[in-house]
């Protein structure tokens, strides 16, 4: 049985994202085989956990309470198969304000890393946007590009960060990681 840690972006990669932000829960909608990848990782021992970037509620387009209801509805989801996430942690500010969370600071992924008391380094970190990526990079995890929301074009920017592997999606990913 494998084991271990990975860090997933939220918008992009487990679910469908949109240049108008994901509002609410009925918005909310899993990329197909997402969900099955999470619990297929899960299964297999590793910690799942998101990391992601909601500067909606800084902007006003929507609430904490309706952030909260998304992750209850990924939650359901993921319970359905049986499965579920270890912990999400999101930052609410802006572009324009000075946080240490807001991806492509780390501090996301430190606060997670935190919670599980774990290293960061070399750990397994999947997003769609450069931001992710940069995070990943800056703590010394393993970025891993996948090409599902923003990631085709990302993949353009990628020969500025070196080496990252690219899959098409969250299945790839961990079929990659488990076969």
């Amino acid at each position: 049985m494998e084991s271990g840690y990975i860090i997933l972006d939220r918008d992009g990669v487990i679910n469908e994202d949109s240049d108008d932000y994901i509002k609410s829960a009925e918005e909310w909608i899993p990329i197909p085989g997402s969900l099955e990848a999470i619990a297929r990782l899960e299964h297999a021992g590793y910690s799942v956990a998101v990391a992601t970037n909601q500067s909606g509620i800084a902007r006003g387009l929507f609430t904490e309470g309706d952030l909260n209801a998304m992750h209850r509805k990924l939650h359901h989801e993921l319970a359905r198969l049986g499965a579920h996430i270890d912990l999400i942690a999101w930052c609410p500010h802006g572009p324009g304000e000075e946080c240490g969370c807001r991806k492509p600071a780390p501090g996301l992924y430190q606060q997670i890393a935190a919670r599980w008391k774990t290293e960061l380094a070399g750990l397994p970190i999947v997003g769609d946007s450069l931001r992710d990526l940069q995070a990943a990079i800056a703590v010394g995890a393993q970025p891993i590009l996948v090409r599902t929301g923003k990631g085709r074009k990302t993949e353009e920017q990628l020969q500025e960060l070196g080496n990252i592997p690219v899959y098409e999606d969250l299945e790839q990913v961990a079929a990659a990681l488990l076969d």
